[in-house]
């Protein structure tokens, strides 16, 4: 089968190589997958990178490590064999899911992974708006209902609105009749107008942290400013919900948010991710017609180093799908 191969960290296009590889065998709860769509995430970049440094330690310091070598962390397509302790799936099954809770490599015709991460397709649902679900999707619910415990008709801000995080959080915090500021810039800020934003703001021409403004939720896709600033243009009983990024952000976030406690009612969060918890809820939600997929894309399976890159550059609207077969 056909597989992208990283022995090295650096630019996409110098360190990803499309190569031929064996087949893996289904055992156990294992099921074979073959790989009809994808999506590109800040862990494929991070990988191929190397950046930020930190990651490293998780990756391999100077390298990636061996089971790490063919990237990709959600899939889309169809159960072609089964491992004799599978219960869940039959061949011919059409399955999607975040794999990464038990490994990695759906950027390849073809993935063996278990099966508790994955569930079944709708019928309703392409494979490509599939999987550009479920870590978007799981981030934006578990960040705005579950950690920020989102309430009706409150003010919220999403940081970084333009991409697939935000999409889906724009979607879900319209269900709490909520007011939606998103933040972004470039070409994105038009499709964030088109799908429902409140308001709008471009980062490189307007701080909304020196804003009169005040927030009930913000959550933060980005996590690359100073958090004093954030805490600033929250309501009293205000929360920040991060769901990740740079590594010192984070690590001041969490020496932030118990002493904060001391003094104030505000509360500041980082998501731990549980990766598939409520695709059931996500999925009735779809055939309701509550929530769409935002796709950049598809494009096609050759242009993966290319669409790696794009994510790097933040230049994807909504979510970066590939198609593979």
């Amino acid at each position: 089968m056909k597989a992208y191969n990283i022995n090295n960290y650096g630019v996409p296009d110098k360190v990803l190589h499309l190569i031929d590889v064996e087949k893996p065998e289904p055992k156990d709860t294992k099921v074979l997958i073959r790989v009809l769509a994808t999506t590109i995430n800040d862990y494929d970049w991070c990988l191929t990178t190397g950046k930020p440094r930190a990651y490293r330690l998780f990756f391999g310091i100077f390298r990636p490590r061996r089971k790490l070598k063919i990237p990709g962390m959600e899939v889309a397509g169809i159960v072609e064999q089964a491992g004799n302790e599978v219960t869940k799936f039959k061949v011919g099954d059409a399955v999607y899911g975040d794999i990464s809770d038990f490994g990695f490599g759906s950027f390849a015709e073809f993935v063996c992974i278990d099966e508790k991460a994955l569930t079944r397709k709708s019928d309703s649902m392409s494979f490509e708006e599939a999987t550009s679900i479920p870590h978007a999707a799981m981030l934006a619910l578990q960040g705005l209902r579950d950690v920020g415990q989102i309430k009706d008709n409150q003010k919220v801000l999403i940081n970084g609105g333009g991409g697939g995080v935000g999409s889906f959080a724009l979607q879900l915090a319209k269900l709490y009749n909520a007011e939606v500021t998103g933040v972004d810039t470039g070409e994105k800020l038009k499709a964030m107008e088109a799908q429902g934003f409140d308001n709008v703001l471009d980062y490189k021409k307007v701080d909304f942290t020196k804003s009169d403004q005040r927030y009930d939720l913000i959550l933060d896709c980005k996590t690359n400013r100073s958090l004093w600033k954030f805490l600033k243009v929250l309501m009293p009983e205000g929360r920040y919900i991060s769901i990740g990024g740079k590594t010192g952000k984070l690590l001041q976030m969490l020496y932030m948010a118990p002493l904060l406690k001391l003094f104030s009612k505000k509360r500041l969060h980082l998501v731990a991710l549980k990766a598939n918890k409520d695709l059931d809820y996500i999925n009735q939600l779809y055939e309701e017609n509550k929530i769409s997929c935002v796709i950049d894309g598809p494009y096609t399976f050759d242009r993966i180093p290319w669409a790696i890159q794009r994510f790097g550059d933040g230049l994807h609207t909504g979510k970066i799908v590939i198609s593979v077969n």
